[in-house]
């Protein structure tokens, strides 16, 4: 039997050894999630999913500090900010309960013409069938909640691959549904190579893909999808940040330092890039810099922590080849730049970096954010749209025309004002456009996305 041995990214610790699945369970999940679909008397009603739901939360408040530790040994961010993961997991469960009852049609009119008459027409929303999703690692639980509730909620069965680092989390999350009452099959694990993984989500039986990932390997994916398959796709970006000359620099920094440096900058909505204009650039890039040399890095268990480890020590190798590159093309490294150890990275501010470097054309993924200067807003705009990625946003200004046109003027899914690009809620539209995705996340609307609508009209000479 084949095993995948989960560690700690930090020390490299064993945190626990556990089986892989086979081709042959895949085909046995997939049996059982269409089984269920294709069989009505099956189906959970509402009420039922509500109270299953309902005691979903109530496990896990009674868990917060073990699905805290468990999450955090296994992907790396830091305790405070796990934790905030778990409560955030928490009010996503919380959120598909409440809005099972959002799910309905409405009536279409009819009589509008001649042909039309002596009908009652209205539409309802069923269940879109099997949802089969691919998760990443930096989120291990509120990843595979935004992932598997909306189905469950939706009424679909889900099959679930959580990233092979982070397992561990949704293997948990999977138990206590099962606990609070969900019955066999509705929400199911497959720890499987890439391999099997794309044999199951290339199945005709599964009717929804969910990813969240990289974009070269969920674009391959949707490309081998069943006809008739719909799907959403969650991508990385690289935010980009405008600073207008009157923005409020007191209260701006500590949000950017936030933003930037979150787990690491492992998030696909972190800090990269920041364009500040030109009578301020220096003095704002200096004092992010000053901001993250205080960061505190190091074992993601200690609750001092704010930086913890990359996901994997390749990572490591990558930032450092990414930062040489633009430090040898002339940019100016105001601080960091320097491998900690094979985990971890000293959160990095680069000033200037050339524009057809790595750090400035591509996702960094790490504890980089790079500043540049700008003239006009509208250069600011224009490099700001300059890649394919394109997510959330930010604008920093005291302005409101400023603002206005900036949001209006940016290619992004959402723009924050006065706030860093990572900002998100839970029951907000959250996903990529262009390269970086297609579809939104939230939870609810995950529900509408895992859902489709049917028509009914009824004929009758009384109407």
């Amino acid at each position: 039997m084949q095993t995948i041995k989960v560690t700690n990214p930090f020390d490299g610790s064993l945190v626990q050894e556990i089986p892989m699945n086979t081709t042959t369970d895949v085909d046995a999940a997939l049996d059982k999630a269409h089984g269920l679909f294709s069989d009505q008397d099956q189906w959970l009603a509402a009420h039922k999913k509500v109270e299953i739901l309902e005691k979903l939360i109530e496990i896990m408040n009674g868990q917060v500090e073990e699905l805290t530790l468990l999450a955090a040994s296994e992907g790396g961010k830091p305790y405070a900010d796990s934790k905030v993961e778990v409560l955030r997991a928490i009010n996503g469960v919380k959120l598909g309960a409440e809005h099972i009852s959002e799910l309905k049609g409405k009536e279409i009119p009819m009589g509008l013409t001649p042909s039309s008459e002596n009908r009652l027409a209205f539409t309802i929303r069923e269940p879109i069938g099997v949802v089969a999703s691919v998760s990443a690692f930096n989120h291990p639980l509120n990843l595979i909640v935004h992932q598997t509730v909306p189905a469950i909620a939706a009424g679909c069965p889900v099959i679930i691959k959580p990233a092979t680092s982070t397992p561990l989390s949704c293997l948990k999350f999977i138990e206590l549904l099962k606990q609070a009452g969900l019955p066999e099959g509705w929400c199911q694990a497959l720890i499987v190579n890439n391999d099997d993984a794309s044999r199951f989500i290339q199945d005709d039986r599964v009717n929804f893909f969910s990813f969240i990932g990289s974009g070269k390997v969920g674009w391959w994916l949707n490309s081998k999808l069943s006809p008739g398959t719909r799907s959403a796709l969650e991508h990385g970006g690289a935010a980009p940040v405008i600073v207008a000359a009157d923005a409020n620099i007191e209260t701006m920094i500590d949000s950017l330092v936030k933003g930037g440096f979150y787990h690491a900058g492992q998030v696909c909505v972190s800090v990269q890039r920041i364009y500040v204009h030109e009578s301020i650039c220096e003095k704002v890039a200096n004092l992010i810099a000053d901001k993250a040399k205080q960061l505190i890095v190091g074992d993601q268990m200690d609750k001092n922590t704010e930086v913890g480890p990359l996901i994997q020590h390749g990572e490591v190798n990558r930032i450092e080849e990414w930062v040489n590159e633009a430090r040898d093309s002339g940019a100016q490294i105001l601080c960091g730049g320097q491998r900690i150890s094979d985990s971890c990275y000293e959160p990095t501010v680069i000033l200037n970096p050339p524009e057809d470097v790595n750090v400035s054309q591509l996702e960094i993924f790490g504890p980089v954010v790079c500043v540049y200067s700008y003239q006009t807003l509208d250069e600011a705009i224009a490099r700001a749209n300059g890649l394919p990625l394109a997510f959330q946003a930010a604008v920093f200004t005291e302005n409101l025309n400023t603002s206005l046109e900036t949001i209006k003027k940016l290619n992004a899914t959402a723009v924050m004002v006065n706030d860093h690009t990572a900002f998100r809620v839970d029951w907000m539209p959250f996903g990529g456009r262009d390269a970086s995705g297609i579809g939104m996340g939230g939870i609810q609307y995950s529900m509408e996305e895992m859902t489709r609508i049917k028509m009914m009209v009824i004929k009758s000479p009384v109407l």
